[in-house]
This record gives C-alpha cells, structure tokens and sequence, in this order.
C-alpha cells in the first residue's frame, strides 16, 4: 500500500484493478440508466449507496477521513460521443454563493453554484472514476499528462503544458477504478469505434470549507 501511495503522488494516477464486483455496476447501471450523460448525480441517491460503501475502504489509506463532495455519471456512446481537450478540473460544488478570499470566479452549471477555490484545496483533493464498460485504446480512455497535478495552469496553456509530460492512457475494464489527484491535466477524445462507456465519477475531499461555505452534497 505505501508503494501505491507513493505512486499515487508521484505520478498524480493510479489503476485498481477490479475494485467493484460486476455485480454491483450492474445494479449501478441500471439504476441511473435514465441520467443524462455528463449529469451531476446527488451523493445521497440511494442508487450509490452500495457502490460509495465498497469504495470508502478502498479510498480511506489514500486520503483519511474524506467524504464525496460530488459525483458525476458520464455515459458516452454513439449518440453521445463527444471529446474533451487538455484541462486541469479547478472548480467544486457548493450549496451557495458566499464572498470568501481566495475563492472564485463563480460560475453555475447544472443549476449548481461552482467556485474555484484556492490549488491547497484542489491539491488535497482525490477524482475517483469507476469504469462500468470496458474502455480499451478505441473507446475514448482518459488521457492524462504524468506528474501534471503539483500547480495550477492556467486553460489557456493547458494543451502545451501537457507536452511537457509523459502522457499515459487510461484503459480500464469493467469494475476498474482509476484514482487521481484531482488537478491532474487530462483529456478524452471521441470514440473511434463508439459503443458505451459509462463511468461513475466521484471527487473526495477531507477538508472542510471556510466561513460558511458548504459542499454542494
């Protein structure tokens, strides 16, 4: 475990090979079958429950005492195959607007109040995506730039500043989890052969928020 510590902050990823039963994603699948690709989906729904049990063990050697803060369900497939260029994720969710130092600029997306809040806190944070499908080279893995999460770049930098890594895919098989540092540079292209990738993403934070401000879950 210390050496995937290690390796999980050297290189800002780490694979998990078969961290959720089969089982399980089926069940997952099919309770949020009905969410739009690319939706925020509360952490309290109860379709997650199973599926944020199983994961909190293997989550809690990496970053103790964290929580989800938000999660995503991203279900990308012939209809829906869209492409993401390089990017550091640098906004959170939360409950409201509220004038703190160090956070912004705002903005809203999904109807959701969204800040960026100071790199300390981003730096702290782990991105959790569990892989429902099977996501070879041909089906729109993520790509990420290694050793990309140790300082904010700005987005209008972000593709040359991933030059300047190793860049690594993420290929995953059903029920794999991929953990990383939540500022990681990272892209996904569209699928060359599109079938259906879905994947549950969770960002996880052990830190509380300053002078009233609270996590959107």
């Amino acid at each position: 475990m210390l050496a995937e510590r290690e390796r999980l902050e050297q290189d800002g990823c780490l694979l998990i090979s078969a961290a959720v039963s089969v089982d399980a994603l089926t069940q997952l699948a099919d309770r949020l079958g009905s969410v739009k690709a690319g939706a925020r989906v509360s952490i309290h729904d109860p379709a997650l429950e199973n599926i944020l049990a199983a994961l909190a063990g293997i989550i809690e050697p990496f970053l103790p005492n964290a929580r989800p803060v938000c999660s995503i369900w991203f279900d990308k497939r012939a209809e829906a195959n869209w492409m993401v260029p390089w990017h550091q994720d640098r906004t959170i969710a939360v409950r409201e607007r509220r004038n703190v130092p160090g956070y912004g600029p705002w903005s809203q997306k999904q109807g959701t109040c969204h800040v960026e809040p100071p790199f300390a806190l981003l730096a702290a944070m782990l991105t959790v995506r569990l892989h429902v499908d099977d996501c070879p080279a041909h089906n729109a893995p993520l790509e990420v730039a290694i050793g990309s999460h140790r300082a904010r770049v700005a987005a209008d930098i972000a593709a040359s500043m991933a030059e300047q890594f190793p860049r690594h895919l993420c290929l995953a098989a059903p029920g794999d989890l991929w953990l990383y540092r939540t500022p990681i540079l990272h892209r996904s292209a569209r699928a060359v052969t599109p079938r259906r990738r879905r994947v549950l993403q969770l960002d996880y934070s052990a830190d509380a928020l300053p002078d009233g401000l609270q996590w959107a879950d």
